[in-house]
């Protein structure tokens, strides 16, 4: 059974492994573990048969004006079984009174997206990043 949770109260570095996949430097557990706790939106998907973590989504806010959503994880084994949709549905549903909910995703994403409700910018914008790889320590 899963359920979902707001708090990352008793979860353990332990129940989120295998996130992170396809990236360059993973997060650590610990670190995946920090960066939740320090977001202020979290949602988690909790597998109760297993006790562990299945899908993530975080969001960082000024609390005024806009929010972020950087990560939005679900492990391979449980995709395409409405979990990440419930993730961000959920999220979408926490930051409603703010008037800029961004994200950014590959093209093939978007659909997923806006099966949520999102919509792809309409103002020609196109996502700029810089990614510090020297400052994630592998195993960090």
């Amino acid at each position: 059974m899963i359920c979902f949770t707001d708090s990352v109260e008793n979860i353990t570095p332990e129940m989120l492994a295998g996130f992170f996949e396809g990236w360059v430097l993973r997060p650590s557990a610990h670190t995946h573990l920090e960066i939740l706790a320090s977001s202020p939106f979290v949602v988690l998907a909790i597998d109760e048969s297993v006790g562990r973590v299945v899908g993530f989504i975080n969001a960082i806010s000024d609390n005024v004006l806009s929010a972020y959503v950087p990560l939005l994880e679900v492990l391979p084994q449980y995709r395409n079984r409405g979990v990440g949709k419930e993730l961000l549905t959920r999220m979408l549903a926490k930051l409603d009174n703010f008037y800029m909910i961004d994200l950014v995703c590959e093209r093939k994403q978007q659909p997923f997206h806006a099966s949520c409700g999102m919509s792809a910018a309409e103002y020609g914008c196109t996502a700029m990043m810089v990614r510090n790889h020297r400052r994630l320590p592998a195993g960090r």
